[in-house]
């Protein structure tokens, strides 16, 4: 695959990623659809659009998957939606992939990886930046959504640890949809009383499951071949920018001097971390 090639698919890819916190927001801020129809629809959405992905790969139809991944998969995709109730998208956006980093870094240290001098103050610069995000104040975010916000990205560290070694990631991505979108089934049943379901927002769910996640998902991986792992890891980063982006420009969202400098703080660490490595 051409270097263009890689860069274009991976520029779509980067951009739907930030798009699904654009479209969470927009859905839960504006429509009336609830967090956890919100999560069911964004799921299934993706486990058909990558069902039928995997079905135009040459004929294959087997998916793969498991229930572990499939766990942390929901949670991910349950923090996210609870979480943007009350998060704008860049905020959100800049604690998932905090928490992504964060947990995958911190895998790599648990299983005999040393940091060397340079990752070491990047680690804190990027921890002060995420403790200086969450201090009390008048344009802090509300601790509860913060803390789910994390808690998604720790999920999905852990899903992508667990699937960097499972076979074709497009066939298991499409099992873990399958699977995730019967936890979340189950979870929405025993809130059926809590249960808001309106076109729009159910609109913007299936647009962030079946195009920006699953499409997204599908271009991502297939971009993976042509990049290297610090690559990889970094231009993620860019997904918190595109994001802040699209919450001043589409949702009319400010941006505060603290999410800039602790933006800065935090994608400045973070990159120390990985292009030190």
């Amino acid at each position: 695959m051409s270097r263009a090639r890689t860069l274009g698919l991976t520029a779509l890819a980067m951009t739907g990623f930030a798009a699904n916190s654009l479209l969470c927001r927009q859905a839960l801020r504006q429509t009336g659809i609830d967090e956890a129809s919100f999560t069911l629809v964004r799921i299934l959405s993706g486990a058909l659009a990558l069902g039928l992905i995997v079905r135009l790969q040459r004929g294959r139809s087997a998916l793969g998957g498991n229930w572990g991944s499939a766990a942390a998969l929901f949670v991910y995709a349950a923090g996210f939606s609870f979480a943007y109730r009350d998060l704008t998208a860049a905020t959100g956006a800049l604690l998932l992939f905090s928490a992504v980093q964060g947990t995958m870094i911190s895998h790599g240290f648990r299983a005999g990886e040393r940091l060397r001098p340079g990752q070491v103050a990047g680690l804190i610069l990027a921890a002060g930046g995420l403790v200086g995000l969450l201090l009390p104040g008048l344009t802090a975010p509300p601790l509860t959504a913060a803390m789910l916000m994390l808690m998604a990205g720790a999920a999905w560290g852990v899903y992508s640890l667990r699937g960097r070694s499972a076979g074709n990631p497009i066939q298991v991505t499409a099992g873990n949809f399958l699977r995730a979108a019967l936890i979340a089934a189950a979870v929405s049943l025993g809130r059926l009383p809590l249960t808001s379901l309106e076109a729009r927002g159910v609109t913007y769910a299936v647009v962030s499951g079946a195009v920006t996640s699953g499409l997204g998902y599908a271009l991502w991986y297939t971009a993976l071949r042509g990049l290297k792992t610090t690559e990889a890891a970094t231009i993620q980063l860019s997904v918190p920018v595109l994001a802040s982006l699209g919450g001043v420009l589409w949702l009319h969202e400010s941006l505060t001097l603290r999410l800039v400098l602790a933006s800065l703080a935090i994608l400045g660490g973070v990159t120390a971390v990985i292009l030190a490595d």
